[in-house]
């Protein structure tokens, strides 16, 4: 087994991008009156981009953005009521509920018993923690990182933290930008399990180069004999 196994969080191990989507859709029906909702999504995602640097992924990061771009669009218009709503959004989704995927608290129980498991996660620390507490998946792992971004300085930094070698590290994630072409690049063994929906910002189009180099399982219950299969291979080379 590798020495260490990561696994993302959001999308990964529970539920996320759906309320996201559900918060956006709110929004644009609340602009609709003044503003094409297809336009209002494209205007959103842009704000998002550019408040990144700002704001980090995250919640409050998207509330602000909704409140940023509801002015813009409404050329200040908006009204006291309606950026009241949409901070009510971000409530909502700091309440969302966190409820493990299937096979989730299965795998991960199974696996902790024979190699230590890392959460490793992007976004705002207090928002993430409270999503880690909530999910009760917090004992099965050995270690919990959360970081503002997942990319190759970011897991060359965490590997050379732990002293851990690109090939004995594993990354588990929904997200082929954020969990595992990052880890590819670096050496590493990643496992991509698709989401049925992604944002905007985490899609690529990975090369047939790149394809080759990870897995990719249709849930977490296929992953312990994917890893079982693959490492028991590599020691055989």
């Amino acid at each position: 087994m590798p020495t260490l196994i990561a696994f993302d969080a959001d999308d990964t191990l529970w539920e996320n991008e759906i309320y996201f989507e559900a918060a956006k859709d709110r929004f644009k029906n609340m602009l609709a009156p003044a503003c094409d909702p297809e336009w209002t999504e494209r205007e959103l995602y842009e704000t998002e981009m550019c408040n990144l640097a700002h704001f980090g992924y995250g919640i409050k990061g998207f509330t602000l953005s909704m409140i940023e771009t509801a002015l813009d669009l409404t050329k200040g218009a908006v009204t006291g009521q309606q950026i009241r709503q949409i901070l009510d959004y971000g409530k909502e989704l700091l309440q969302m509920p966190i409820e493990p995927l299937p096979h989730v608290e299965e795998v991960l129980a199974h696996l902790s018993r024979t190699c230590p498991l890392m959460l490793l996660t992007k976004g705002d620390l207090f928002d993430q923690e409270a999503k880690i507490a909530r999910s009760g998946l917090a004992d099965h792992f050995t270690y919990i990182e959360i970081v503002s971004d997942k990319n190759e300085a970011t897991y060359a930094a965490l590997l050379q933290h732990h002293r851990i070698r690109p090939a004995d590290f594993c990354m588990v994630g929904n997200s082929l930008k954020s969990d595992v072409l990052p880890v590819v690049a670096l050496g590493g063994c990643a496992v991509h399990v698709p989401y049925h929906t992604t944002w905007t910002h985490e899609r690529v189009e990975p090369s047939e180069a790149e394809r080759r180099q990870y897995d990719q399982i249709a849930n977490l219950g296929e992953l312990p004999d994917l890893l079982a299969e693959r490492f028991a291979s590599t020691s055989q080379n």
